[in-house]
Protein backbone atom coordinates (compact mmCIF):
# COMPACT_ATOMS: atom_id res chain seq x y z
CA UNK A 1 0.00 0.00 0.00
CA UNK A 2 1.49 3.53 -1.07
CA UNK A 3 2.12 5.56 2.03
CA UNK A 4 1.42 9.22 1.54
CA UNK A 5 1.77 12.26 3.61
CA UNK A 6 -1.53 15.21 3.28
CA UNK A 7 -1.71 18.36 4.27
CA UNK A 8 -4.93 19.72 4.95
CA UNK A 9 -6.33 23.38 4.65
CA UNK A 10 -9.25 24.45 5.79
CA UNK A 11 -10.22 27.55 8.00
CA UNK A 12 -13.05 25.09 9.99
CA UNK A 13 -11.83 22.60 11.88
CA UNK A 14 -15.04 20.26 11.86
CA UNK A 15 -14.02 20.64 8.29
CA UNK A 16 -10.41 19.02 8.90
CA UNK A 17 -11.49 16.69 11.54
CA UNK A 18 -13.93 14.85 8.76
CA UNK A 19 -11.15 14.86 6.49
CA UNK A 20 -8.91 13.72 8.84
CA UNK A 21 -10.72 10.70 9.49
CA UNK A 22 -11.28 10.16 5.81
CA UNK A 23 -7.65 10.22 4.89
CA UNK A 24 -6.77 8.04 7.84
CA UNK A 25 -9.15 5.12 7.58
CA UNK A 26 -7.25 4.55 4.48
CA UNK A 27 -3.92 2.45 5.02
CA UNK A 28 -0.79 3.99 4.52
CA UNK A 29 -2.29 7.43 4.79
CA UNK A 30 -1.71 10.03 7.41
CA UNK A 31 -2.22 13.84 8.12
CA UNK A 32 1.42 15.49 8.48
CA UNK A 33 -0.34 18.97 9.38
CA UNK A 34 -3.40 21.18 9.06
CA UNK A 35 -3.41 24.80 8.52
CA UNK A 36 -6.37 27.52 9.24
CA UNK A 37 -5.36 29.98 6.67
CA UNK A 38 -3.30 30.14 3.19
CA UNK A 39 -0.22 31.79 4.45
CA UNK A 40 0.54 28.94 7.54
CA UNK A 41 -0.42 26.99 4.17
CA UNK A 42 2.21 27.69 2.28
CA UNK A 43 4.34 27.47 5.02
CA UNK A 44 3.61 24.14 6.67
CA UNK A 45 4.01 23.34 2.72
CA UNK A 46 7.29 23.83 2.24
CA UNK A 47 8.15 22.93 6.01
CA UNK A 48 6.56 19.06 5.85
CA UNK A 49 6.97 18.79 2.12
CA UNK A 50 3.90 16.61 1.70
CA UNK A 51 2.69 14.89 -1.35
CA UNK A 52 -0.65 16.02 -1.75
CA UNK A 53 -2.53 19.37 -0.13
CA UNK A 54 -6.21 19.49 -0.02
CA UNK A 55 -6.88 23.22 -0.39
CA UNK A 56 -10.11 24.94 0.42
CA UNK A 57 -10.72 27.34 -2.05
CA UNK A 58 -12.32 29.79 0.26
CA UNK A 59 -9.30 30.44 2.74
CA UNK A 60 -8.60 33.85 4.78
CA UNK A 61 -5.48 36.24 4.60
CA UNK A 62 -4.48 34.07 1.75
CA UNK A 63 -7.09 32.35 -0.90
CA UNK A 64 -6.87 28.96 -1.51
CA UNK A 65 -5.87 30.32 -5.26
CA UNK A 66 -2.88 32.26 -4.07
CA UNK A 67 -1.49 29.55 -1.69
CA UNK A 68 -2.24 26.80 -4.84
CA UNK A 69 0.29 28.89 -6.69
CA UNK A 70 2.77 29.55 -3.96
CA UNK A 71 3.03 25.67 -3.05
CA UNK A 72 3.36 24.57 -6.66
CA UNK A 73 6.26 26.74 -7.48
CA UNK A 74 8.28 26.12 -4.13
CA UNK A 75 7.54 22.59 -4.43
CA UNK A 76 6.67 20.77 -8.24
CA UNK A 77 6.19 17.61 -7.09
CA UNK A 78 3.51 18.13 -4.58
CA UNK A 79 0.31 17.89 -5.80
CA UNK A 80 -2.85 20.34 -4.66
CA UNK A 81 -6.46 19.09 -4.79
CA UNK A 82 -9.19 21.72 -4.40
CA UNK A 83 -12.02 21.90 -2.37
CA UNK A 84 -15.10 24.39 -3.39
CA UNK A 85 -18.30 24.64 -2.43
CA UNK A 86 -18.36 26.81 -6.12
CA UNK A 87 -19.43 25.06 -9.71
CA UNK A 88 -16.94 28.15 -11.80
CA UNK A 89 -15.45 27.35 -14.81
CA UNK A 90 -13.45 30.05 -14.73
CA UNK A 91 -12.05 28.95 -10.98
CA UNK A 92 -11.20 25.58 -12.46
CA UNK A 93 -9.84 27.15 -15.22
CA UNK A 94 -7.57 29.74 -13.04
CA UNK A 95 -6.96 26.64 -10.25
CA UNK A 96 -5.88 24.62 -13.25
CA UNK A 97 -3.32 27.26 -14.95
CA UNK A 98 -1.70 27.83 -12.07
CA UNK A 99 -1.10 23.48 -11.23
CA UNK A 100 -3.75 22.78 -8.69
CA UNK A 101 -4.29 19.01 -10.64
CA UNK A 102 -8.11 18.40 -8.81
CA UNK A 103 -11.03 20.07 -7.88
CA UNK A 104 -13.61 18.60 -5.86
CA UNK A 105 -16.97 20.07 -4.71
CA UNK A 106 -17.16 19.88 -1.00
CA UNK A 107 -20.64 18.46 -1.70
CA UNK A 108 -18.62 15.44 -3.31
CA UNK A 109 -15.85 14.94 -0.68
CA UNK A 110 -17.24 12.22 1.29
CA UNK A 111 -17.42 9.58 -1.70
CA UNK A 112 -14.82 10.68 -3.90
CA UNK A 113 -12.27 11.76 -1.66
CA UNK A 114 -9.74 8.55 -1.53
CA UNK A 115 -10.13 8.59 -5.31
CA UNK A 116 -9.27 12.20 -5.54
CA UNK A 117 -6.27 11.77 -3.89
CA UNK A 118 -5.45 8.44 -5.09
CA UNK A 119 -5.40 9.92 -8.75
CA UNK A 120 -3.48 13.04 -7.66
CA UNK A 121 -0.50 10.88 -5.67
CA UNK A 122 -0.01 9.55 -9.32
CA UNK A 123 0.47 12.66 -10.73
CA UNK A 124 -3.19 12.05 -12.92
CA UNK A 125 -5.91 14.48 -12.91
CA UNK A 126 -9.07 14.04 -11.02
CA UNK A 127 -12.70 15.91 -11.50
CA UNK A 128 -15.82 14.57 -10.60
CA UNK A 129 -18.49 14.26 -13.99
CA UNK A 130 -20.48 17.39 -12.39
CA UNK A 131 -17.05 19.61 -12.23
CA UNK A 132 -15.99 17.69 -16.30
CA UNK A 133 -19.85 19.04 -17.24
CA UNK A 134 -18.74 22.63 -15.90
CA UNK A 135 -15.75 23.24 -17.40
CA UNK A 136 -17.16 22.35 -20.91
CA UNK A 137 -20.23 24.77 -20.59
CA UNK A 138 -17.32 27.69 -20.03
CA UNK A 139 -15.48 26.52 -22.79
CA UNK A 140 -18.71 26.83 -24.84
CA UNK A 141 -20.12 30.08 -22.95
CA UNK A 142 -17.27 32.33 -22.28
CA UNK A 143 -17.38 34.93 -19.38
CA UNK A 144 -15.39 37.88 -19.88
CA UNK A 145 -14.68 39.19 -16.30
CA UNK A 146 -12.03 37.27 -14.43
CA UNK A 147 -9.26 37.92 -11.93
CA UNK A 148 -6.29 37.36 -14.18
CA UNK A 149 -5.58 40.81 -15.18
CA UNK A 150 -4.03 41.44 -11.11
CA UNK A 151 -1.12 40.52 -10.39
CA UNK A 152 -0.61 37.65 -7.17
CA UNK A 153 0.49 40.80 -5.19
CA UNK A 154 -2.43 42.75 -6.30
CA UNK A 155 -4.58 39.62 -5.78
CA UNK A 156 -3.62 39.26 -2.08
CA UNK A 157 -3.92 42.59 -1.56
CA UNK A 158 -7.61 42.77 -2.55
CA UNK A 159 -8.28 39.78 -0.59
CA UNK A 160 -6.75 41.41 3.01
CA UNK A 161 -8.48 44.94 2.32
CA UNK A 162 -11.57 43.30 1.53
CA UNK A 163 -10.95 41.10 4.85
CA UNK A 164 -11.10 44.44 6.38
CA UNK A 165 -7.38 44.63 7.13
CA UNK A 166 -6.53 48.20 7.76
CA UNK A 167 -3.30 49.52 5.37
CA UNK A 168 -1.08 48.92 8.43
CA UNK A 169 -2.43 45.41 8.83
CA UNK A 170 -1.52 44.79 5.12
CA UNK A 171 1.88 45.78 5.32
CA UNK A 172 2.00 43.48 8.37
CA UNK A 173 1.23 40.83 7.08
CA UNK A 174 2.70 40.93 3.87
CA UNK A 175 6.55 42.43 5.59
CA UNK A 176 5.96 45.76 3.41
CA UNK A 177 6.16 48.90 5.23
CA UNK A 178 2.83 50.94 5.33
CA UNK A 179 3.66 53.39 2.72
CA UNK A 180 4.45 50.73 0.40
CA UNK A 181 1.25 49.40 1.06
CA UNK A 182 -0.48 52.34 0.79
CA UNK A 183 0.54 52.91 -2.71
CA UNK A 184 -0.01 48.98 -3.74
CA UNK A 185 -3.27 49.50 -2.77
CA UNK A 186 -3.56 53.69 -4.36
CA UNK A 187 -2.45 51.75 -7.45
CA UNK A 188 -4.90 48.78 -7.25
CA UNK A 189 -8.01 50.84 -6.91
CA UNK A 190 -6.65 53.18 -9.75
CA UNK A 191 -6.00 49.65 -11.97
CA UNK A 192 -9.26 48.66 -11.09
CA UNK A 193 -11.26 51.88 -11.93
CA UNK A 194 -12.86 51.79 -8.07
CA UNK A 195 -12.82 54.79 -5.70
CA UNK A 196 -14.05 53.34 -2.88
CA UNK A 197 -13.27 50.05 -1.05
CA UNK A 198 -17.17 48.82 -1.28
CA UNK A 199 -16.33 48.74 -4.92
CA UNK A 200 -13.22 46.62 -4.20
CA UNK A 201 -15.36 44.63 -1.38
CA UNK A 202 -18.14 43.54 -4.38
CA UNK A 203 -15.34 42.73 -7.03
CA UNK A 204 -13.91 40.31 -4.49
CA UNK A 205 -16.64 38.75 -4.04
CA UNK A 206 -17.73 38.61 -7.88
CA UNK A 207 -14.61 36.84 -8.15
CA UNK A 208 -14.76 34.52 -5.02
CA UNK A 209 -11.93 36.09 -3.54
CA UNK A 210 -13.64 36.44 -0.46
CA UNK A 211 -16.76 34.78 1.05
CA UNK A 212 -19.85 37.69 1.54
Amino acid sequence: MKSLQILLADDHEMVRTGLRAVIESHAGWSVCGEASNGRKAVAMARELRPDVVVMDFSMPELNGMEATRQIRAALPCTEVLILSMHESEELVRQMLAIGARGYLLKSDAGKALVEAITALADHKPYFTSKIAAVVLQGYLNPQKENVRQLTPREREIVQLVAEGKSTKEVADVLGISPKTADTHRTNLMRKLGFHSVSELVRYAIRNQIVQP
